[in-house]
């Protein structure tokens, strides 16, 4: 079986699905292409919730803008006390990508775990295995949003590599039975300085955010509890490397963790094969002993039980291609404005470190911009890559990961594309 699309995606994260959504809406026949039975990548198998709030230029922001209005008409989101219009409901936003790629016109193909891709004159021909035959697709653009590059991969086309750095990865988990307004009364009490703790109502519910880590020099209101709890030995020291906490909109009692986060064990080798299932399964025990710690120190977690571990690592990077431009730090520390922006962001390069006092934090004082070039192959003009495997050097690229970021990105190869195709280039 053949087809032909004007546009087709892998991928169906952030990008991949604001990619698919605006490409469709311009009137491109679109084709988005997704492993597993649903679409959001982190954001919903990874339960990467809320979006990082930032401030925005309003540069390719359409998709943004028709989630929030899709995710409130079905509950699947509220509005935080800081404006925060992205904290949202992972198990709902599954319908909210369905229903929004179905109006825009979009073609979706799930469950599809491996392809092939080859490069003939000026079109990608992919190639499918569905059930006992093999679909025969080609496009004239072809978009790799699957956080890897794994398009990139099968063409034989050069990576970046940073090999001294990383960032580490995460595995989230979700405690439901959590009295909230009972838990948002204790750390309002115990936290006075509210460098990390915010509390408010909307509507019946009671949200909350709060957080604490193991870095020195900085003032936690939980403090006391993690250095109790190690002490006694409920967690380890390890355990306490990173933990946050934010309410899931639409449950009265359940709330997510950014954590644990995921430390080298005894394994320290990363090409073993071994490495990341060692570092999933120590990242479950560390689960269950903060839950454990929920439970005994913090007021209104008593009868908490996990409801919710992701099927997906948290992933802050991966590999990231070689584009037309590669991003650099400088580009964001001088706001250097390029010929053609993909987005405008005021992110901070944030590094999530495995290693005590070693992460980074860092604010820039300007806006900064993506160019469009940092999207595009260097070896394709019709190639694409959207998402955290983008064209950057790894200080960069710490800021440009956030998933507002990556809807950016997605929408800003769309528009590309459809310019492309109508102007005959």
């Amino acid at each position: 079986m053949k087809l032909k699309y004007d546009v087709i995606i892998i991928g169906g994260g952030a990008a991949g699905i604001s990619c698919a959504y605006n490409s469709s809406k311009l009137g491109l026949k679109t084709l988005l292409i997704e492993k597993n039975i649903h679409l959001g990548g982190l954001i919903t198998s990874a339960l990467v919730i809320p979006v990082m709030n930032l401030e925005s230029k309003g540069i390719n922001t359409d998709f943004y803008n028709e989630l929030i209005k899709e995710t409130s008409r079905c509950n699947a989101s509220i509005t935080y006390s800081d404006g925060n219009c992205g904290w949202f409901n992972p198990e709902l936003l599954k319908s909210v990508f369905d229903t929004l790629l179905k109006n825009a016109g979009c073609d979706v193909i799930f469950g599809i775990n491996d392809f092939r891709v080859t490069h003939k004159n000026s079109y990608f021909k992919i190639e499918l295995p569905t059930n006992d035959l093999s679909l025969h697709i080609e496009t004239n653009y072809l978009v790799d949003g699957t956080g890897n590059g794994e398009i990139f991969r099968k063409l034989k086309l050069k990576f970046l590599e940073d090999k001294k750095e990383n960032q580490s990865l995460s595995l989230r988990f979700i405690l439901s039975g959590v009295d909230r307004e009972k838990f948002a009364k204790h750390i309002l009490e115990i936290d006075k300085d509210r460098n990390v703790t915010t509390v408010c109502k909307i509507g019946n519910e009671t949200h909350f955010s709060t957080a604490y880590t193991w870095d020195s020099g900085k003032k936690w209101a939980l403090e006391p509890y993690f250095k109790d709890a190690i002490k006694k030995g409920i967690i380890k020291d390890s355990d306490s490397a990173y933990f946050q906490m934010f309410t899931v909109p639409n449950t009265p009692d359940s709330v997510a963790f950014n954590c644990p986060k995921l430390l080298p064990g005894n394994n320290t080798d990363k090409s073993s094969p071994f490495y990341t299932s060692d570092l999933i399964i120590e990242g479950r025990k560390r689960i269950n002993r903060l839950t454990d710690f929920c439970r005994k120190y913090l007021a209104g977690f008593e009868n908490a039980y996990i409801s919710n571990i992701s099927d997906m690592l948290g992933v802050r990077e991966s590999a990231r291609i070689e584009g037309k431009y590669i991003f650099s730090v400088n580009d964001i520390i001088s706001g250097k404005i390029p010929k053609n922006i993909a987005l405008s962001s005021n992110y901070p390069i944030d590094i999530h470190s495995d290693k005590k006092d070693r992460g980074e934090l860092k604010f820039t004082q300007n806006q900064w911009y993506l160019p469009l070039e940092s999207l595009i192959s260097k070896d394709y003009d019709n190639l694409f890559a959207v998402g955290r495997c983008l064209s950057a050097d790894f200080k960069a690229h710490a800021a440009v990961r956030t998933q507002l970021n990556c809807f950016s990105m997605g929408e800003a190869v769309a528009k590309h594309i459809y310019k492309s195709i109508t102007s005959g280039n």
